[in-house]
């Protein structure tokens, strides 16, 4: 969005810095205007600010030709240069990986459990099969996403990792996350954005209504009514969230695709079945 000129340009030198070179590297301008880039970096201009999804949806057009493509914030850094090494050595060895979900830490090393894509998050340095992803740091398979489909426009930011990682695993596909892949990142709240408690219970509706079984769609959505109104102290929030729940169902969120009853069971061997 143009707010952190210096955070992309020290983003930009550490991508450029990887011992195995990014074929191409896009910079999408989210209905802003950028600051000067080197050479290298291929930009793409968006009149409007079509946010998370639309953003990266925007690049991806730009990237088909690519086997893998690489998401990253443009806050976070590269510490480690052997990062482009590693993903290559990953994909190479399982045909079956759709998506690699990087480990987030602040600058003091610390991971926030809201970023360990576990419900046993206690220790951030165990990786493997996971049933989500952060959306800082990510690694996208372009064969998967022929067969699955791009971010859902709809979203605009929240749970669309939860929505593409659902279509991914119920299409055969495999999520991982590799806790050696390290993107640095500022410790941040996500209720730092104005409308987080609105998109938030939006999206959740999004998902129930795209891709749970009729069975399911009460039980999951229950589970987050309950835990919203444990968890939440600001009657505004929760004034928010309930319009945004509401809102989730009048308005149109994309194609309806319930996952198999074999995903589900998937999903719960995998530690998080989807209804929390």
């Amino acid at each position: 969005m143009g707010t952190r000129p210096q955070e992309l340009a020290e983003l930009l030198a550490s991508v450029h810095a990887q011992t195995v070179g990014s074929t191409r590297t896009v910079v999408v301008a989210n209905g802003c205007e950028l600051p000067d880039l080197p050479p290298w970096v291929e930009t793409v201009q968006l009149a409007q600010n079509l946010g998370v999804t639309g953003g990266r949806n925007a690049a991806l057009e730009r990237l088909t030709d690519m086997d893998l493509v690489l998401d990253l914030d443009d806050d976070g850094l590269l510490v480690a240069d052997d990062v482009f090494a590693t993903i290559a050595e990953l994909y190479a060895a399982n045909d079956q990986l759709g998506i690699v979900g990087f480990r987030i830490a602040d600058e003091t090393g610390v991971t926030q459990r809201r970023h360990v894509p576990r419900l046993r998050a206690g220790d951030p340095m165990r990786g493997g099969l996971v049933t989500g992803f952060l959306g800082g740091a990510h690694v996208l398979s372009t064969r998967m996403l022929q067969e699955v489909g791009h971010w859902p426009d709809a979203f605009f930011f929240a749970h669309e990792e939860t929505d593409m990682a659902w279509r991914a695993i119920d299409a055969g596909w495999q999520v991982l996350y590799e806790p050696r892949l390290l993107l640095q990142h500022p410790r941040t709240s996500p209720a730092r954005h104005a409308f987080f408690y609105q998109v938030n219970a939006r999206n959740r509706v999004y998902l129930a209504r795209r891709h749970l079984p009729a069975a399911l769609v009460p039980v999951y959505l229950g589970v987050w009514v309950a835990l919203t109104l444990v968890r939440t102290r600001s009657l505004v929030g929760l004034r928010a969230w309930f319009g945004g729940f509401a809102e989730g169902w009048r308005t149109e969120c994309g194609r309806r695709k319930p996952m198999r009853w074999r995903t589900v069971v998937r999903l719960a061997r995998l530690g998080r079945p989807p209804v929390i």
